[in-house]
Order: C-alpha cells, then sequence, then structure tokens
C-alpha cells in the first residue's frame, strides 16, 4: 500500500519572523504518524526552516533546482548538490508556474529532474493542463507528453526514487478545485501510462493532486483510489490549515 503524502509549497511567501511563525505552528500540530509531510520554503528561508523542524518527521524540500547537479558559473541559480548540502531531501520540478511564466520546456524539467536525483534528493514532477487545454479536450495528451519527456530520456525506473504532482493550472490558486473524478481520472491515466513500462513500478508511485487543496476538500479527494495526498499552496501558509489536511490523508 502507498504511504500517504501531503507537502506544502510555500511559493514565493515569508519574512524571516512570518517563516519563524509558520514553524512554531507546525511544530505545534498533532501530524499523523502515516502520513509523510514536507513544506517547500523559498530558497532564501531553507536552512531556517531545516534547522527549525530539527527533531520532527517533517521534510524540507526546494522549490526548484539548476538543471547543472553540481555547482557552476550560472548566476542566480541554485545546484541540486547545495540543496542537499542544505538537507534539503526533495525538490519540485516542473511546476507549472515555472513552466508557464518562465518557460521552461519539458527537456529542461528532466534534466533538473536527473540533476535532482543525482545529488540524492527526491524530484516532485509537477504535471497539468491549462484551461483551455482541458476545454479542448487536451488533458490526457497534455499530461501524458509531460510525463513521456522524462520517461523517454531517463528510463521509468526513474519513478522508483520520485513523485508526481497532478495540478491543473486552472485550479492553482483561483479557488477552484478539480472534482474528485475530475482529478482520479488524470490519476488513473498517469498510472496507467507508467503501468505501460513497468506494472509493478507504476503500483508504487505516489500521484499527488495539487490545485486549491483545502481542508474541506481533502479527504474526498484523498479518498480516490489513484490519488495518494496533495500538494498544497496557500492552505500551506496556515499551520493549522495545513495539519487539518495531513490528518485528512492519514484518514
Amino acid at each position: 500500500m502507498r504511504r500517504p503524502m501531503v507537502a506544502g509549497n510555500w511559493k514565493m511567501h515569508g519574512t524571516r519572523a512570518s517563516v519563524a511563525e509558520l514553524i512554531n505552528g507546525l511544530t505545534e500540530q498533532n501530524l499523523p504518524t502515516g502520513v509523510d509531510v514536507a513544506v517547500f520554503p523559498s530558497c532564501l528561508h531553507i536552512t531556517q526552516v531545516v534547522d527549525g523542524l530539527a527533531g520532527t518527521a517533517v521534510a524540507v524540500g526546494a522549490q526548484d533546482c539548476a538543471s547543472e547537479a553540481q555547482q557552476s558559473a550560472l548566476t542566480g541559480e541554485v545546484a541540486a548538490a547545495q540543496l542537499s548540502d542544505a538537507s534539503c531531501s526533495l525538490v519540485l520540478v516542473g511546476h507549472s508556474e515555472r513552466r508557464l511564466l518562465l518557460g521552461e520546456v519539458d527537456e529542461l524539467v528532466a534534466r533538473k529532474f536527473a540533476a535532482a536525483q543525482s545529488c540524492g534528493l527526491v524530484p516532485v514532477l509537477c504535471v497539468g493542463e491549462s484551461l483551455a487545454q482541458r476545454e479542448a479536450g487536451q488533458t490526457l495528451d497534455v499530461v501524458v507528453a509531460q510525463l513521456s519527456a522524462v520517461t523517454d530520456a531517463l528510463g521509468v525506473e526513474v519513478f522508483a526514487n520520485a513523485v508526481i504532482a497532478y495540478e491543473p493550472v486552472w485550479a492553482i490558486g483561483t479557488g477552484l478545485t478539480a472534482s474528485p473524478e475530475q482529478a482520479q481520472q488524470v490519476h488513473a491515466a498517469i498510472r496507467a501510462q507508467l503501468a505501460s513500462k513497468s506494472p509493478e513500478l507504476a503500483g508504487k508511485v505516489r500521484i499527488l493532486y495539487g490545485g486549491s487543496v483545502k481542508a474541506v476538500s481533502a479527504a474526498e479527494l484523498f479518498g480516490m483510489p489513484d490519488i495518494d495526498g496533495g500538494l498544497v499552496g496557500g492552505a500551506s501558509l496556515n499551520a493549522d490549515e495545513f495539519g487539518a489536511i495531513c490528518r485528512a490523508a492519514g484518514s
């Protein structure tokens, strides 16, 4: 049975003071022992969060990494090796905001995925369609293509040590959420795509749902057979709300 996971993406939020407050709030939460919990602060606050959550079961990840795994002359970027050195254990790759706003293409996402794994980080591959693509009936084509960019370049076996997050772009930060049935359809298609190459591996890979996840909707979403938890955005900035989502995954 796949172990549920809830990950909080703090995006470009936080000051030292607000991060300290959020850390304190998280340490006071009654988090379920049967759920893997992780937070992804801004790069600037990773060390503060690692230190603040030391001794807890909450893992710390980064929101992005460079396509080059090791330190090099690449101004403004952070290497996966540096993130590993800073005690990160995971990293998001291919988040829709980076794909859409910063022009990250599938080939670059695959390179970042490989860089992360080469340094011992667990990549969380984000895939998802825009509203226009969903309305055009292209959802599954888009998601399968984003997934195939990694499996074609690196092989399906890389997902033995990775997580997938399906996040419909139209539901990120909009307050809209895919219905449990809509989300399940895409999660099942992702798992089927993996199963076409390795049935055994497909049954083990965790696929998270991301897109305006709230505590009130979490239990029904997480109750779907192929949804193994959530990648939480805005709600992860509230320790009580995030804790409630984690407990929903544990139920």
